[in-house]
């Protein structure tokens, strides 16, 4: 069958640099520009991928071009990054080989976007599963904290990686990842201390003071407004498509996927926040009295907002910025610095500060992401590291990052050329020698051991006395001079004393992509890079836990006099160690490109990208690839493609794929020394060769096209006239069927009409009988009804009449009983009147009595009286009223009765108050010691969990037992009763919780006055006994889980194994007893309770995090613990309803 897709077809240019035809570095550069007007931005050169950057998005990285690369041939596709990394992939997975992808070119070329697809696709196409998924998402969420911490704003490039990035990703055998390791390379930190002009710092400067909430900012010290930081510049402080805010959410949530501890991330956050405060401390100069200037600091609020962000007391960093002591042997000397040396003194402190602690990140980074299994593993490494630099300014950072192009020059040269080899041998191809231009003589200018400029730079910066940049050039001068790739005017080489382009403060090395001039201002200070020893020893006493770490040369205990390594000395050994690493791999490159400077779409710059493609070295590249055979293909898609050029192979051919190749080139006009068999694969030497294969298979495609045409349209022709011939017959059976049916229609249609009006004549026949019958019926009814109808009005008359006599009589008597009634009724009212009157006036007359008889006896305050006498009676009533009502003496009925009078409001509510202190009084009077002793347990526990702990309602109802083993009873705690030798307050089995595994183990736990005890359950063996001195808070969650933890003081003899974590059913027993028997210990503190859902552990020198969440019902409902990572313990605990 015939191939459907390949790289030479519909190809725009030429998909494939070694088959450019004529090879120049025009037609190269107009081979680029072709596709990339066209949004082909992917070229090959063999099996090198050139990468231009699109600046702008493409439909070229769906999901579905991943499917569409995935397990397909390198050259079976059109050019794309997917096809590299497939390829690489494929072979780490089927063949075990390892594998590195090299990502070179300038800065905005697109390098981090290609590591990142790169990762990507690998991400897509391996395995699946919880696991692995994990494992992906944190190798891909190490990229946006990197990036945040490392990368910056330039003028080439808003997104640039500031230093050299290699990560190696581990694979098992099935190709799913495991892990992975980063290393870091030349972090550019003198762009913390200042930037060139549109240039910004690093990301995370920004993203903090913009993302990062009122709260936090308020923690850290900081302000919103980036003018008040001298780190800071302005003119590019907001960059266009770059939401700072959005971006700090983003390296949140990434430090979190990644494995980041929350306090980890605040001490990270700190540090950051201390650089800016670092920054905009000042210095000014301050006259001694023995003549010398010393500084000091203008404003020390910056210095103390910084100090309180570290932990260090202000008066030792003040000190360290204003004097230097020099130690040699057994002499201390202390000179002061002046305001040039503070100010030095501080750049270096934040570059040292920065520097480190993005290294501790890249370390934390390796710590979360590393494979945890020890087995072998499959690994593939990505580089990312910057290109060849030519500035109008190079300088010691220009010069350390063209040795590591050079040497990676050098390694790609000897390996694509040892590539080429083993294919020639494995195929059976004569090898010949290639000639190509060696880079190792420029390497060897720089890395050499004794004449080296890497060595002299470090034999300049140790050697005592003055040594200034000057010195330095001179010793170059002197050793250097005759070296045909070193040129200094000031050398003893009399060609370059006129050469007004070369200054004199300068030296230039013709690189293998062209002369560099570099100023040697700078190169001994940044070579140097030194710290001065007082700086970190001031940081090594702050109280912070991460500084420590990051400057452990500053403790006294471990002082050594000896000189830090320079930072050239240490980049060449990294860089050797890449080099090792990167040699026992099979190598991949991807070269990136940039069109313009302009960071804009659709715009080629013929001289920027010929830049580009010098001092990439591709030209040699493809060189190199041309030398021996351009192009190679297997047998079996070569006859595929081709097998039309010859009669014998078309259309099948029967035999072994090498005979039919042979067979189609012996009958091709192509000279025999044009190609060559290998035992796989057929070898064109020429790309002209493979073209004119392509124009004769381009030919034959037409000629089968348009027999293809022919033979298309006589079979469309015939199929359409036999499909008009069966229609023809299918309409003439249809016809005469329909005239057939018609002419039947009519017949049936007459029948009916006929048959129609015969049944009507009967049916009409048949009604006129009925109706005269009916008619007949119907005249009898009537006459009957109409005499039964005057009977019936006749007695209807007679029985109204009846009726009307009744009612007339009835009227008559009702109106005569009425009259009676009314006669009788005045009657009685006349006489009930004349009685009421009667009545009134005894009683006046008696009232006229009484008050004459008793006048005598009233006096003035005869009132008052009455009104006590009245408000006495009122009492009365009140009190034995609620003698009645009184309620029960439970201290819990809260029942009290109505009050009855208004004015006795407050008496009543008094009195329901005394009532309730009696009845409480004489409840608690029933109470013995040991039960008394009980309530105030459930009282301080209701205290300390109440409303704060889901477990606390639970427990109310469970008395307080104590001793739940009967220690003192049991004679299988015998001993160990015998070796506790106090009173024992509390004893229980609890689970010790394994740090490793998150698994309970057994064990007995015993409370008393002093200490708490633990024991085996089986042998009663004692395991742990902690004084309560000795502890220094609990901790437990605020969910219904039974888990405490027993926080140890740091320094304790206790504290060697570290803190323990434990779970108990009576847990609320256990904290209120431990807490009531630490508050009235003589010499122990109150102890500390802390209800919180995550909290830290010390467990021997690490710290683990338990983290409490609540999750579905697993296990019978049961609370289950898990160890995440190195440092996260989990608790699950079921949702309850």
């Amino acid at each position: 069958m015939e191939v459907k897709t390949s790289l030479l077809d519909n190809m725009i240019g030429v998909g494939d640099m070694v088959l450019l035809e004529p090879l120049s570095e025009d037609s190269f550069i107009e081979n680029l520009r072709k596709r990339f007007d066209h949004n082909e931005i992917y070229t090959y050169i063999g099996s090198v991928v050139i990468s231009m950057n699109p600046y702008r998005s493409l439909p070229i990285f769906t999901p579905e071009k991943v499917e569409e690369y995935r397990n397909r041939n390198f050259y079976e596709l059109s050019p794309h990054i997917y096809a590299l990394a497939d390829e690489a992939y494929r072979s780490l997975r089927d063949q075990d080989k390892d594998q590195c992808i090299l990502i070179t070119g300038e800065s905005g070329a697109g390098k981090t976007e290609a590591s990142k697809l790169v990762m990507s696709y690998v991400a897509a196409v391996c395995g699946k599963g919880q696991e692995v998924n994990k494992v992906k998402e944190q190798l891909l969420q190490s990229n946006p904290v990197l990036e945040a911490f490392g990368n910056a704003k330039t003028v080439r490039n808003d997104n640039s990686s500031r230093f050299g990035k290699y990560m190696d990703i581990e694979f098992d055998f099935k190709g799913d990842p495991l892990g992975g390791v980063i290393s870091n390379y030349l972090l550019e930190k003198s762009r913390v201390v200042k930037q060139p002009r549109g240039e910004r710092n690093f990301h995370v400067f920004y993203q903090l003071l913009s993302g990062a909430s009122d709260d936090t900012l308020k923690k850290l010290k900081l302000d919103r407004d980036f003018s008040k930081y001298n780190y800071l510049s302005l003119d590019s402080a907001v960059v266009n498509g770059l939401d700072d805010a959005a971006n700090f959410r983003t390296v949140r949530n990434a430090m979190q996927i990644v494995g980041f501890m929350e306090d980890e991330v605040q001490s990270v956050l700190e540090l950051v926040a201390a650089v800016l405060k670092l920054g905009d401390i000042e210095f000014k100069p301050e006259s001694r009295c023995n003549g010398t200037d010393e500084s000091r600091i203008k404003d020390k609020n910056d210095l103390k907002e910084m100090c309180e962000l570290l932990g260090i007391e202000q008066s030792v960093l003040e000190r360290a910025f204003s004097y230097r002591t020099v130690e040699a042997r057994l002499e201390k000397v202390s000179t002061t610095l002046n305001v040039a040396q503070a100010y030095y003194a501080r750049d270096a402190l934040a570059k040292n500060l920065y520097s480190r602690l993005f290294s501790w990140l890249v370390t934390r980074i390796n710590e979360s992401i590393k494979a945890q299994t020890k087995a072998r593993h499959k690994v593939m490494g990505v580089l990312d590291i910057y290109g060849f630099e030519i500035f109008e300014d190079n300088s010691f950072e220009q010069f350390i990052i063209n040795y590591c192009n050079e040497k990676l020059q050098q390694i790609f040269i000897e390996l694509t050329l040892r590539e080429e080899q083993e294919e020639y041998v494995r195929e059976g191809i004569e090898w010949t020698n290639i000639e190509y231009f060696n880079n190792a003589i420029i390497c060897d200018l720089i890395e050499n051991h004794q004449n080296g400029i890497l060595a002299m730079l470090d034999e300049e910066c140790l050697r005592p006395g003055t040594v200034t940049d000057e010195t330095f050039l001179d010793k170059l001068n002197t050793i250097c001079a005759e070296h045909q790739h070193f040129e200094s005017r000031l050398s003893k080489n009399s060609k370059f004393l006129t050469d007004h382009s070369l200054p004199h403060n300068c030296f230039r090395i013709q690189h293998y992509a062209g002369k560099v001039l570099y100023r040697a201002e700078g190169f001994v200070d940044k070579n140097n890079d030194l710290l001065y020893r007082d700086l970190s020893q001031a940081m090594y006493k702050a109280n912070h836990s991460l500084i420590k770490q990051l400057f452990p040369e500053g403790n006294p205990a471990k002082v050594n006099l000896k000189r830090p390594p320079t930072a050239g000395f240490q980049f060449r050994a990294s860089v050797g160690t890449l080099m090792k690493n990167l040699q026992t791999k099979n190598p991949n490159y991807i070269r990136c490109i940039k069109p313009n400077d302009k960071k804009a779409s659709h715009i080629f710059t013929d001289s920027l990208v010929c830049h580009q493609v010098r001092y990439l070295g591709l030209m040699e590249n493809v060189r190199v690839r041309r030398a021996g055979y351009a192009f190679r293909q297997a047998y079996e898609p070569c006859l595929e493609r081709y097998k039309m050029l010859c009669k014998r192979t078309w259309p099948h051919w029967r035999g072994p794929a090498r005979e039919g190749v042979e067979v189609l080139m012996a009958d091709l006009p192509v000279p025999a020394e044009e190609f060559s068999y290998g035992r796989s694969k057929i070898f064109i030497r020429n790309p002209r060769t493979l073209f004119f294969l392509e124009e004769r298979r381009r030919q034959c495609l037409q000629d089968l096209a348009t027999l293809i045409q022919k033979i298309y349209r006589g079979w469309k022709c015939r199929s359409h006239f036999l499909l008009l011939k069966k229609s023809q017959i299918v309409v003439a059976a249809w016809y005469r069927r329909y005239a057939q049916e018609k002419k039947y229609q009519k017949i049936k249609s007459a029948t009916t009409v006929v048959q129609s009006y015969t049944r009507g004549w009967q049916a009409r026949k048949l009604l006129r009988e009925l109706k005269y019958q009916k008619r007949c019926e119907e005249a009898v009814t009537t006459i009957s009804a109409f005499w039964h109808g005057t009977q019936a009005r006749m007695e209807l008359r007679r029985l109204k009449q009846e009726a009307r006599n009744k009612h007339a009589v009835t009227v008559i008597w009702a109106y005569w009983q009425g009259t009676k009634a009314r006669r009788e009724l005045r009657t009685l009212k006349e006489e009930a009147r004349r009685k009421h009157a009667v009545a009134v006036i005894w009683a006046y007359w008696q009232g006229l009595k009484v008050r004459r008889e008793y006048r005598k006896f009233f006096r003035a305050n005869a009132g008052k009286k009455i009104y006590d006498f009245t408000i006495q009676r009122i009492m009365q009533k009140y009190f034995l009223g609620l003698k009645s009502t009184m309620p029960s003496v439970s201290p819990i009925d809260k029942s009290w009765p109505a009050n009855p009078y208004r004015f006795l409001d407050g008496v009543h509510t008094e009195l329901r108050r005394i009532f309730h202190l009696w009845r409480c009084k004489k409840y608690r009077s029933q109470f013995t010691e040991e039960k008394k002793a009980v309530y105030e347990e459930k009282l301080e526990a209701s205290e300390i969990f109440k409303d704060k702990k889901a477990l606390y309602p639970s427990s109310v109802s469970q008395p307080f037992k104590g001793d739940y083993l009967e220690i003192s009873k049991n004679p299988k705690y015998q001993k160990l009763h015998s070796a506790v030798d106090e009173k024992v307050l509390l004893a229980d089995v609890v689970n010790k919780i394994n740090r490793a595994n998150g698994k309970g183990t057994a064990r007995i736990f015993l409370l008393t006055k002093k200490s708490v005890v633990l024991a085996d359950q089986k042998t009663g063996q004692v395991k742990a006994s902690v004084p309560l001195p000795d502890l220094a808070s609990v901790s437990v969650s605020t969910q219904s889980d039974g888990f405490f933890a027993l926080r140890l003081k740091e320094g304790s003899a206790s504290a060697v194994k570290g803190d323990f974590l434990l779970s108990s059913d009576h847990l609320i027993e256990i904290i209120t007893k431990l807490h009531r028997t630490g508050a009235t210990a003589a010499d122990s503190e109150q102890l500390d309770i802390d209800i919180s859902d995550e909290f830290l552990l010390q467990f021997k020198h690490d710290k683990v995090c338990v983290k409490f969440i609540q999750g579905a019902p697993k296990n019978g409902n049961s609370v289950s613990c898990k160890r995440k990572n190195n440092r996260l313990l989990e608790v699950s605990v079921p949702t309850t309803a």
